[in-house]
C-alpha cells in the first residue's frame, strides 16, 4: 500500500504567485529560459534553469547548481517565497478551456519507489538523472512536480473535490494561453489523516510525468544515506497526484529531417508495401488529433503521415493484440518505418528524429515540413491511460515519447525542502 505525507511547503506569497510560477525546466531551451527571465525577473526559471543567468557557462558545471541554490535563497530572503509553519497538502486545480483537472500535492516515499509501489513506464537517461540529482542535492529541495496517477473507485476523488474551499485560492497563476492554475492549502489534521487512511488502501502509484525527477530524488536519498546526512524529508519527494480517469493523454508526433536513400516517390512506394494507405484530404490543422478514416471491428494500427504537401492515413492489422507493447501504433511505426526504412535504431539519440508534444496544433507539424526543415511527419493517436497502467503493472516500459499527459503543471507554486 502507498503512503502520502503532508509537508511544510515553500510557496509564493499570494500577490507574487503569477510572477514566480514558470513552465517546467524540461519544456524550454536555455535561450527560451533566458527570454522568460528577461521578461519576468522574478520567474522561478531562475532556479530551475539557472544556466540561463550565466552566459557562457557549461550547463553541467557546479557553478550552475550553486546559482540555482543562490537564486532560490534570494527569493526566500526577499520574502517572495515563504515556508508554511505547519504541514499540509495542496489542492492543485487547472482550468483549461472547458476542462477542469483537480489533484493534490503531497510527499511520497522513496521506499515505495524502490519497492515498485510507484510504478514506471519509461526508461530514464543518465545525463538527465545526473542533472536533476545535482540540482535537488545542491538546492536541498524538490523544485519540480512528479505527476502520479492512482486507480480510483470514485471515493477518493469525490472526497478531494469536496475539500476545495469556496472563495479565493491561496495562489493563482495564469498562462498566456488562458490556462489558470490554482492552489488551495489544506492543513486540518483530521482531513490529512483521512486522506492518509484512504491511500493506505491504494496498491500503487503510476508515474505519468517526471520519471527523471522521481529517480533523481531517489538518487539523492541514497547519496545522503551513504554520506551520513540523511533527514526524514530526504527520504520523501514531492508529487502531484491525480485519479487516473481525471487526466488526458495525447499522441506524440514525430518529425524526420531526411528520407535517407529514398525520394518522396520511392518512400511512398515502400510505405504502401507495408501499410494500407489512403489520401486523407483536408484536415482541421487547428486541432491536435486527426480522426481515423478507417473503421474496423478488429484491432488496427492507425498512423497519419504528412509528406510532400499531403496528409495520408496508414493502417495495418494488429498482429498480436496480447502483446501490449508490440500492439502500440508507436511500436509499429518505429519498427516498420524508423528502423527498417530509415535506419533510425535509437529513437532517443538519433538527430534525424525529433518530437512534437501532442497538445500542439497540427499546423505546427505541417509547417515544419513545409518549411523544408523536415521531410516527413507522423501524427499518432493517443494511448489509453489504462494501457499505460497495464504496461507499468507488467514491469514493461513504453517506447520513447509515447504519451503526452495533460494537465501540465507549473513550477514554483509548491516547493518541498529536504530539511
Amino acid at each position: 500500500m502507498v503512503k502520502i505525507y503532508p509537508f511544510k511547503a515553500v510557496r509564493p506569497v499570494k500577490e507574487e504567485a503569477g510572477n514566480i510560477a514558470s513552465v517546467p525546466y524540461d519544456v524550454v531551451s536555455t535561450e527560451e529560459a533566458k527570454e522568460i527571465i528577461e521578461n519576468q525577473p522574478r520567474s522561478f526559471m531562475r532556479v530551475i534553469r539557472s544556466e540561463a543567468t550565466l552566459p557562457g557557462v557549461d550547463p553541467a558545471s557546479p557553478e550552475v547548481y550553486e546559482a540555482a541554490d543562490r537564486n532560490l535563497k534570494i527569493l526566500m530572503e526577499k520574502g517572495l517565497l515563504v515556508q508554511d509553519e505547519e504541514p499540509g497538502i495542496y489542492l492543485y486545480r487547472i482550468k483549461q478551456g472547458e476542462s477542469i483537472y483537480l489533484g493534490f500535492v503531497s510527499n511520497v516515499s522513496v521506499d515505495d519507489y524502490r519497492a515498485d509501489r510507484i510504478k514506471k513506464h519509461e526508461h530514464t537517461r543518465y545525463d538527465k538523472e545526473e542533472d536533476r540529482t545535482k540540482h535537488i542535492d545542491t538546492t536541498n529541495a524538490n523544485t519540480g512536480l512528479v505527476v502520479l496517477l492512482y486507480r480510483d473507485s470514485g471515493d477518493i476523488y469525490s472526497y478531494i473535490d469536496s475539500l476545495v474551499p469556496e472563495g479565493n485560492p491561496d495562489a493563482v497563476a495564469r498562462e498566456g494561453s488562458g490556462v489558470v492554475h490554482e492552489v488551495f492549502r489544506i492543513s486540518d489534521p483530521r482531513i490529512l489523516t483521512d486522506l492518509e487512511d484512504m491511500f493506505a488502501g491504494v496498491d500503487s502509484f503510476y508515474i505519468a510525468d517526471g520519471h527523471h525527477r522521481a529517480k533523481s530524488s531517489v538518487n539523492v536519498a541514497e547519496k545522503r544515506e551513504s554520506e551520513g546526512r540523511m533527514t526524514p524529508e530526504s527520504d520523501r519527494f514531492m508529487a502531484v497526484i491525480f485519479a487516473e480517469n481525471r487526466v488526458k493523454i495525447h499522441g506524440y508526433s514525430r518529425l524526420v529531417t531526411d528520407l535517407g536513400s529514398y525520394s518522396p516517390e520511392t518512400f511512398m512506394a515502400e510505405i504502401k508495401s507495408r501499410f494500407d494507405v489512403r489520401v486523407y484530404g483536408e484536415i482541421n490543422d487547428r486541432v491536435f488529433r486527426i480522426p481515423p478514416l478507417k473503421d474496423s471491428k478488429t484491432p488496427i494500427h492507425t498512423i497519419h503521415m504528412y509528406l510532400a504537401g499531403k496528409w495520408y492515413e496508414l493502417s495495418a492489422p494488429v498482429r498480436n493484440p496480447e502483446d501490449v507493447i508490440g500492439s502500440l501504433d508507436v511500436s509499429v511505426l518505429q519498427k516498420e518505418v524508423m528502423e527498417d526504412m530509415l535506419g533510425i535504431t535509437d529513437p532517443r539519440k538519433d538527430p534525424r528524429l525529433q518530437y512534437l508534444g501532442g497538445a500542439r496544433p497540427l499546423a505546427d507539424l505541417k509547417g515544419r515540413v513545409d518549411s523544408g526543415a523536415f521531410k516527413v511527419a507522423f501524427s499518432l493517436q493517443p494511448v489509453k491511460v489504462e494501457t499505460v497502467l497495464s504496461v507499468a503493472d507488467e514491469g514493461n516500459v513504453m517506447p520513447p515519447k509515447s504519451t503526452w499527459f495533460e494537465p501540465k503543471l507549473l513550477s514554483g507554486l509548491v516547493i518541498h525542502t529536504l530539511e
